[in-house]
């Protein structure tokens, strides 16, 4: 007989987009009960899922709950350490291994994200897509599965960086430099254009969280 149950990845997939989009953000209670109906996904699937993101540090025990787990400054410097390396190594592969066809795929990404400035929501999604098709064009497998495990922990910030002011226009600029540095197979500037990048998106959300802090 064929099992039906909904797969633990889809449950797992489920909650981690929900985290991404901002529907359950740092320091909310997830309970099986209400993630179940939510999702229409039976409960044992949906505490396996928790049980994985809990080993993930995507959730953390707040006694006997599981809450959405946030990044204090020393763990959101380290992560922003690791993704400027790790994507940098991706441009600097894609500069090497990409086809005319992905690079054109990123020259239109571009093109068509310009559309979305002053929409912040929608520029992270398509923001995570361009990034998305930079990791699959370096043709490293478990690169991809490094940076995916990166972007996951992303989800656990609750404002996009886009949100700042006049970031918008410089993230395009910065995605124009870095298609082109790929397009022209240089590796050396691909790498280090996309450094540059994250490095701008790292200080700027810096900003972000040094406005949101109150004075003592």
């Amino acid at each position: 007989m064929t099992d039906v149950r909904p797969p633990q990845s889809d449950a797992y997939s489920l909650i981690l987009e929900a985290i991404d989009v901002g529907i359950y953000k740092p320091g909310d209670r997830l309970v099986e009960s209400e993630l179940a109906e939510r999702f229409g996904v039976s409960r044992t699937p949906i505490r396996e899922a928790l049980q994985r993101l809990e080993t993930q540090s995507l959730l953390v025990r707040d006694g006997r709950s599981l809450i959405v787990a946030s990044l204090d400054h020393n763990q959101l410097a380290e992560l922003y350490v690791v993704r400027a390396e790790l994507e940098g190594l991706a441009a600097r592969l894609a500069a090497r291994h990409a086809t005319d066809e992905e690079v054109q795929v990123l020259r239109d990404m571009v093109q068509a994200d310009r559309g979305l400035i002053g929409n912040p929501e929608a520029m992270s999604r398509a923001n995570r897509r361009f990034h998305k098709q930079i990791h699959l064009a370096s043709h490293n497998r478990y690169l991809v599965q490094q940076l995916d495990l990166v972007h996951r922990s992303m989800a656990l910030l609750a404002v996009t960086s886009l949100a700042a002011e006049g970031r918008g226009d410089a993230t395009m600029a910065e995605h124009d430099q870095i298609v082109e540095a790929i397009a022209a197979r240089d590796g050396t500037a691909a790498y280090g254009a996309l450094k540059a990048h994250i490095s701008k998106a790292f200080e700027t959300r810096l900003k972000i969280d040094a406005g949101e802090r109150p004075l003592r």
